[in-house]
């Protein structure tokens, strides 16, 4: 059994593999200034829920675009499940061609997305991940990863706007009824469902003119299901594809 964790600026997502098989997955929320122990209490809990004995995971994989973590994530690992955690990083065996200007300033995330989405839906393919900031990937017809786009997530601008106008309420993230909201909530939720998802699919009309030959479009991350719905160039939701990617990384290493 294999241990798969994606860390985000706003959620920690782990997911446990058997073989090829993702048996259980979790959404915890990301605490920088937690300790080692507190996670050790949450990921303990969950396996005990899960029936899962810690003795059982034969390896652990670590993705994270949150640097101040690291050090006690790597920690956590080692006193509650009893290993170390292969880190997504530099040095690593992804498979992967990245063509970036500076390949490592690409995120973990970026990369293990980009491995599970040629794995699974081939190439060329443009991945939308949407979490704290919502990247675009573009991996070309050859495999190899060109670079992207990347925007504030749609919970930074309902934030923003709450934060900055004085007025304005502090919403649920939700489709309204219509475009025409009648009341401030209904007219912000407009604004943010029907304006992203236009700029979602604005970008990936660009990156169609600027390379031959149309990619697929795989969304994924928190967010996904309720911007996909609205956009037109959005083909399918994997909401596992971050963990799918970990998975393939791990075996690639492993092996």
């Amino acid at each position: 059994m294999i241990l798969v964790v994606d860390v985000g600026n706003t959620n920690i997502v782990l997911g446990l593999y058997g073989g090829r098989t993702l048996t259980h997955h979790w959404r915890l929320s990301t605490n920088r200034s937690a300790t080692v122990d507190e996670y050790g209490i949450m990921i303990t809990n969950l396996f005990q829920i899960a029936n899962v004995r810690a003795s059982e995971i034969e390896g652990v994989i670590l993705s994270s675009v949150v640097p101040p973590l690291m050090h006690t994530l790597e920690q956590l690992f080692v006193k509650y499940v009893g290993r170390e955690a292969l880190i997504v990083g530099p040095g690593i065996k992804t498979g992967l061609n990245i063509r970036y200007e500076n390949p490592k300033g690409v995120g973990a995330d970026r990369i293990v997305n980009s491995v599970a989405g040629i794995e699974k839906y081939g190439t060329p393919l443009v991945v939308v991940d949407f979490g704290t900031a919502t990247t675009f990937d573009y991996i070309d017809s050859s495999g190899a990863y060109l670079g992207g786009a990347i925007v504030p997530g749609i919970g930074i601008s309902a934030e923003a706007l709450y934060q900055r106008a004085s007025m304005l309420p502090r919403i649920e993230l939700a489709k309204p009824r219509a475009v025409i909201g009648r009341n401030t909530v209904a007219a912000m939720q407009s604004g943010l469902i029907y304006g992203y998802a236009g700029q979602v699919d604005g970008i990936v009309r660009r990156i169609f003119k600027e390379f031959p030959g149309k990619p697929r479009v795989i969304a994924t991350g928190g967010l996904a299901e309720l911007i996909a719905g609205e956009s037109e160039t959005i083909e399918l939701v994997d909401p596992m594809l971050t963990l799918e990617g970990l998975r393939i990384v791990y075996e690639r290493n492993v092996q």
